[in-house]
């Protein structure tokens, strides 16, 4: 019976979807699931709909509720950590400051000024996690949620002793859009994918032993498909390789789509192209916030059913626990160089073999030169963040910026630099290593 730990268990949709993956697994619905957050009322409605799912899904799982993060960790199996560190202010100087300067960003999470500041503002907490995870459960697997996903599980390998691995659902959401355009079942794909958190290749594509992508350079040809994830069809058409980020949010990481306003217009489309405007997810977050705090108004304890979703939470405890083979591409430390073209100590995101001996990240070798080139302009900026972060360097966060793809395809080295300052001193609340 593990015990198994959420952090920011205040995000009651997706703490509830994971909630339910791990009660969907026989094996695992006995467990203790502790949920911790620092907000009373938002703690209340995740517990509240965690315990209606055990109820009426007839299991033995004991839910656990606290805010007292070190009375969570004591003695856990399992760490989920979903934070979110200084909420909707630092957020909106992260993406309105550099929007004052012009730098466009859609989600701002995970490069560019946004994820960098973001990056920032959630190592210290994150470092403080680790620190009592050493102390109270030191054998426990930390499993991420949290972005900018490389920054801070590389701040994790490189500052702490707590074994992080970082989940995300980019793959299998890439898959299953693969799969719908070019008209397979998707559980019929066969496929490899390596590269970075929100920047890995699907390097292989196959149904049946015959390859994929013909059949979906000849989808992107169909106006209403190309509609629905312009800026990824874009990529694939010069860099012969399908990326696991949706268009809005991959635009941000290279110089090609966010500088120009028409630009951005014209790659605005449907599905995965919908939210390419600048703000978009900010402006999403704030509409969302009274729902997020209302979010029992409508619920039905009896509506609460035990559903599995696609995240890897639960699938990739459950192989472990029982044994189960399973391979899943997960966020790891490159430090056997799983990818032998990036450095040893960057964060990767690859094919990894689980079972009840641990996980086993799989040897992808090189990446063909131009996803290589593509990704080592992410991975120079997610190094120099580290190093602000870790070291309270200002001028590794000043270098991060100016290597950003996105911000210096739109500013100056000088405009950089005084947007670089003015992000600080408008954050300064959430940097307290930063000198």
């Amino acid at each position: 019976m593990p015990t198994i730990t959420f952090i920011g268990a205040g995000s009651m949709v997706f703490a509830k979807n994971l909630v339910g993956d791990i009660l969907s697994f026989d094996a695992l619905s006995d467990s203790t699931i502790r949920l911790m957050d620092i907000d009373d009322h938002r703690l209340e409605q995740t517990t509240a709909v965690a315990d209606a799912m055990v109820e009426n899904g007839d299991v033995d799982a004991t839910i656990e509720s606290t805010t007292d993060r070190r009375e969570a960790l004591e003695g856990a199996d399992y760490v989920l950590n979903m934070i979110n560190v200084g909420g909707t202010e630092p957020f909106e100087n992260e993406i309105r400051i550099p929007q004052e300067y012009g730098v466009k960003q859609s989600i701002g999470d995970t490069l560019g000024p946004g994820g960098v500041f973001r990056g920032l503002r959630t190592i210290p907490t994150m470092l403080e996690i680790a620190r009592d995870m050493e102390e109270l459960c030191p054998d426990a697997l930390l499993l991420n949620y949290t972005n900018p996903m490389a920054i801070l599980c590389w701040t994790m390998a490189e500052a702490t002793d707590i074994e992080t691995i970082g989940l995300c659902h980019s793959v299998p959401h890439t898959a299953e859009a693969i799969a719908d355009y070019v008209g397979l079942p998707e559980d019929q794909l066969d496929y490899w994918v390596a590269g970075i958190n929100h920047m890995a290749w699907f390097l292989e594509l196959e149904h049946d032993g015959t390859d994929v992508y013909p059949m979906l350079e000849e989808a992107m040809t169909d106006p209403e498909i190309y509609e629905r994830d312009t800026v990824r069809f874009e990529i694939m058409n010069h860099f012969d390789a399908f990326v696991t980020e949706s268009s809005h949010h991959f635009s941000e990481y290279v110089p090609h789509f966010r500088t120009d306003e028409a630009v951005i217009d014209e790659m605005t489309g449907t599905d995965y192209a919908e939210r390419m405007p600048t703000a978009t997810y900010l402006n999403g977050w704030k509409e969302r916030s009274e729902e997020r705090d209302s979010a029992l108004d409508d619920f039905n304890p009896e509506d609460a059913e035990i559903e599995r979703s696609e995240e890897y939470a639960a699938r990739l405890i459950h192989s472990l626990e029982t044994d189960t083979p399973r391979r899943l591409n997960l966020n790891v430390p490159n430090h056997d160089e799983h990818i032998t073209n990036l450095p040893s100590e960057a964060c990767v995101e690859v094919p990894c073999l689980i079972d009840g001996t641990g996980v086993r990240p799989c040897s992808v070798g090189d990446l063909p030169p131009q996803l290589i080139s593509l990704i080592r302009t992410n991975v120079n900026v997610q190094q120099l963040a580290v190093k602000g972060g870790l070291e309270g360097d200002r001028d590794a966060v000043h270098q991060a910026l100016k290597l950003d793809p996105l911000t210096a395809a739109a500013l100056s080295l000088d405009e950089i630099h005084d947007m670089t300052e003015e992000l600080i001193d408008a954050n300064e609340a959430y940097l307290p290593t930063l000198t």
